[in-house]
């Protein structure tokens, strides 16, 4: 059974992560960013990671830490974890030069073969593994995120698994588009973009390895408080923002209602 769920939850977090393959293969295939469809799908996942972590993920975290550390330190412990998590996440971010930040919105159309000609190839291809590896290191926590989540949980790993992937894919856009006017090579492109991706299931590895020779409800309490506020800092700093960027502002907030819906029925059917 233990076997079963390391394979699934590792399944799901090889999903979330290599779906920026699937924004490389966008930039590729698209005269056009659809917008629209991006914008929506942003707020989506927003909606559903926001959701999740406020009536699932903290509330178990809660009942791990009361549950073994009695009322109120529980709660103050689960707590200090949620912010702890938001202050992981934050600081990584804090590190990333805004020029390579993955989150940083970034279309199709803006390397046309004008802008090629004005950009040097060096600095264009110095921009894409910059922004590559920028990825690869948000991808550790969120990897992490989504594993132990599966693990605990399939149903409740398949939802944030779902939500990831889908802030994944701009990720995609944003590698894949600066290395393919600075090579040449679609291949080359897709290439690093799909490898940036893998550090999600690295992440997982990981965290699993050194983790869980030491799980105890505390642990699993403190981890999973941090991973609702990653979550959570993840959704309002980097999912909305970009969502609203890519589209108009109603588009976004309409898809993170409709992501916390969809969350909502899912939990209330499956869990």
């Amino acid at each position: 059974m233990e076997e079963n769920s390391f394979l699934l939850a590792f399944g799901l977090t090889l999903f979330a992560g290599l779906s920026t393959g699937i924004g490389s293969s966008m930039a590729f295939f698209a005269k056009r960013t659809n917008t629209r469809f991006l914008s929506v799908s942003l707020g989506f996942s927003a909606g559903v990671m926001i959701y999740v972590s406020f009536v699932e993920i903290f509330a178990k975290a809660q009942d791990s830490l009361v549950g073994f550390l009695g009322t109120e330190s529980g709660t103050w412990i689960t707590v200090l974890s949620f912010f702890g998590g938001i202050a992981l996440i934050a600081l990584i971010d804090r590190f990333i030069p805004k020029a390579e930040n993955p989150h940083e919105v970034e279309l199709v159309e803006h390397m046309t073969e004008k802008e090629r000609k004005r950009h040097n190839d060096k600095r264009l291809m110095r921009m894409g593994g910059f922004t590559a590896l920028a990825i690869a290191i948000h991808n550790f926590p969120e990897g992490l995120a989504t594993f132990t989540a599966a693990m605990n949980d399939p149903h409740l790993g398949i939802a944030i698994a779902v939500a990831i992937a889908i802030h994944n894919i701009p990720e995609g856009i944003a590698v894949s588009v600066p290395v393919y006017y600075a090579t040449g090579s679609k291949r080359k492109a897709f290439i690093l973009s799909f490898l940036s991706g893998l550090a999600e299931p690295v992440g997982a590895i990981l965290g699993y390895l050194l983790l869980m020779p030491f799980m105890s409800p505390l642990v699993f309490g403190i981890l999973f408080a941090g991973v609702a506020g990653i979550m959570v800092f993840i959704s309002i700093d980097e999912l909305l923002p970009a969502a609203r960027e890519y589209g108009e502002h109603h588009l976004s907030v309409y898809g993170l209602i409709a992501g916390m819906a969809v969350m909502a029925v899912s939990l209330l059917m499956f869990i």
